[in-house]
């Protein structure tokens, strides 16, 4: 570990190291240091890195220049993570990892989706009159804290594929949040922007030192931070769940209004879950199954899609914007009425992926107007089960969340596809005091007003749309996408593939192509570079797309190059991340 850091994570630390001591949180010295030198494209021949932060790509990549498998490269990123994007995703969350294991060939799933606490009942979103809370509110109490799971998750798949021990690959996190980095603009402005939020609990002390908010170029240093992973370091996912971080977490939820136990950490556990398949222009493609919606609901957009030949029209054209905006209607009206936890609810599946429901759905889009009334189908006369809930109606006022989502492939043929999260940015806005890290509002992902299939129950996993993918040809992984953005992440997803595979684009063109995000006649959303008159013809034929682009997503993706033998790696620009490529020249085994 001596010679672990090197290049501009290097350069960092040693400028911070020269600095002298820092304060325990918030500002210190601004060092020399500029996050321009990384490139969002790289190419490598053996391995390949991509996240939306540099320094979390660096520590990545010098794992696999070590010899660590892409496994081993995930876990130290995401520590990484919860030192440079606290605001994103961290110990305090939960995530799903897709792994391809280059030896078995198998795709097996690490599912650390927070759940809640034995004492959630499905009527606590609501008040006392029974209407639901407002999302501003239940989104920052301790009622939307869940049981985190993002520590067990990366301790289960180093169990399962890992070749380093955990002891190692945390200690540049734990250097990083020691020693300070400086921030970027991407955390200042969420610094900014959650000030009332972060300002409620310790997180405060950290972000907002004297009551102002940190800059960009500031150094954050997180000395909590720092001691929780070292406890980590030396006591395992047991540091987290069980013993005084326990207390503590289930202390602070329970003073923001939450019922969270110790006892509830000690019994959390992940589980190992298996892809859902499909296909896409002769690709197999594997994603996340329930309890999220993203694969689901990604290869039914996408089987919805396969028959419309969408290349016939021009990548910018109204006719492929309307297509994704019928498609993504349909989807998200199924999704709203069957998609749920399958420990707890029956979910269609095998129905809502079945050619002949399919083609029902395909049959209700027309290429000259909108469909006026895009509601859930019948996929149960496609199942051998029968519904166990009833959808309900739930207010429209959630705010989008954000996270994270990083790729990484290895030299050995493995292949990781990892979306974590702790919702909305900062979560609840709630730090551990003591302990440094900020705990998730993710029982927010369940409905307010119960009785369908994600109502809240105790033990159960809330709603998600996190879609780690990967992408085969000939039973290879050839390509990896996913993406933040809440529900307008499995959108995200859809577009890169259906730019990089009907459309045939070049990797990093097809992760900025400009997207749309649409679930309901209600709700547009759409990036710049969309002209205005492709938009007055949506809007000509009854789409409802506003004056203002906003972004959606941040992909990151690795092409697997097999003819050349190389790794292409791609950061989506509207994050500072780096892709970061690995050449170990006479080295390659």
């Amino acid at each position: 570990m001596k010679n672990f850091l090197r290049t501009g994570l290097f350069a960092l630390l040693s400028v911070l190291l020269l600095a002298g001591t820092m304060p325990a949180a918030g500002l210190a010295k601004k060092p020399q240091f500029s996050y321009d030198q990384y490139s969002q494209v790289d190419v490598g021949k053996d391995g390949m890195v991509a996240t939306a932060h540099p320094l979390a790509s660096e520590i990545g990549a010098e794992v696999l220049r070590k010899g660590g498998n892409a496994i081993d490269a995930s876990v130290a990123i995401q520590f990484a993570l919860n030192v440079v994007e606290p605001m994103m995703s961290g110990i305090g969350g939960g995530g799903f990892m897709m792994v391809y294991d280059g030896k078995t060939k198998e795709t097996t799933i690490v599912n650390s989706r927070e759940r809640a606490p034995e004492g959630a009942t499905p009527d606590m979103f609501l008040d006392e009159n029974g209407k639901p809370i407002p999302f501003s509110e239940r989104s920052t109490g301790g009622k939307a804290v869940g049981v985190p799971g993002t520590l067990k998750g990366l301790e289960t798949a180093l169990e399962m594929w890992g070749t380093r021990p955990l002891q190692q690959l945390i200690g540049p996190s734990i250097k990083l949040a020691d020693k300070g980095f400086p921030i970027d603009s991407v955390l200042a402005d969420a610094i900014a922007d959650n000030q009332d939020k972060l300002s409620k609990s310790a997180a405060g002390e950290v972000f907002l030192p004297d009551g102002k908010p940190l800059q960009e170029g500031d150094v954050l240093v997180q000395d909590d931070l720092a001691k929780t992973f070292k406890l980590i370091r030396s006591h395992g996912a047991d540091a987290l769940y069980k013993g005084e971080i326990a207390e503590a977490v289930a202390d602070v939820v329970q003073d923001f209004g939450g019922s969270m136990t110790p006892e509830d950490l000690a019994k959390y556990d992940v589980t190992v879950d298996e892809p859902v398949w499909g296909d896409y222009q002769g690709y197999e493609i594997a994603s996340m199954p329930p309890p999220s919606s993203g694969g689901v609901f990604l290869l039914q957009m996408l089987k919805i899609l396969d028959d419309f030949n969408l290349s016939q029209y021009d990548v910018n054209s109204a006719e492929k914007y309307h297509l994704l905006a019928e498609a993504m209607h349909l989807a998200y009206a199924d999704r709203a009425a069957y998609a749920g936890d399958p420990e707890f609810v029956n979910v269609p599946v095998n129905g809502l992926l079945n050619p002949d429901y399919i083609k029902e759905r395909q049959e209700l889009i027309s290429m000259d107007s909108v469909n006026q009334s895009p509601t859930a189908g019948d996929p149960w006369k496609y199942e051998n089960s029968e519904a166990n809930f009833t959808p309900t109606s739930q207010p429209n006022d959630r705010k989008y969340g954000e996270t994270t989502h990083f790729t990484v492939a290895d030299k050995w043929g493995n292949v990781v596809s990892y979306t974590t999260t702790i919702e909305q940015v900062f979560g609840t806005g709630i730090m551990v005091p003591g302990y440094g890290f900020m705990l998730n509002n993710e029982l927010t992902d369940f409905d307010a007003v119960p009785g369908g299939a994600n109502e809240v129950q105790p033990n159960k996993r809330p709603l998600s749309s996190m879609t780690p993918t990967i992408v085969f040809e000939n039973g290879e992984p050839v390509l990896t996408v996913g993406s933040p953005g809440g529900p307008t992440i499995i959108t995200s997803v859809l577009q890169t593939i259906i730019h990089a595979i009907e459309y045939d684009m070049e990797l990093k063109e097809a992760v900025e192509q400009p997207r749309i995000y649409t679930n309901n006649l209600n709700s547009y959303r759409y990036e710049d570079g969309i002209s205005s008159d492709t938009l007055n013809e949506l809007n000509a034929m009854g789409h409802k797309f506003g004056p203002s682009p906003t972004t959606i997503g941040n992909v990151q993706s690795i092409l697997v190059d097999r003819e050349n033998g190389t790794f292409k790696g791609v950061a989506d620009s509207s994050r500072n991340g780096a892709a970061i490529g690995v050449d170990l020249k006479g080295n390659r085994k």
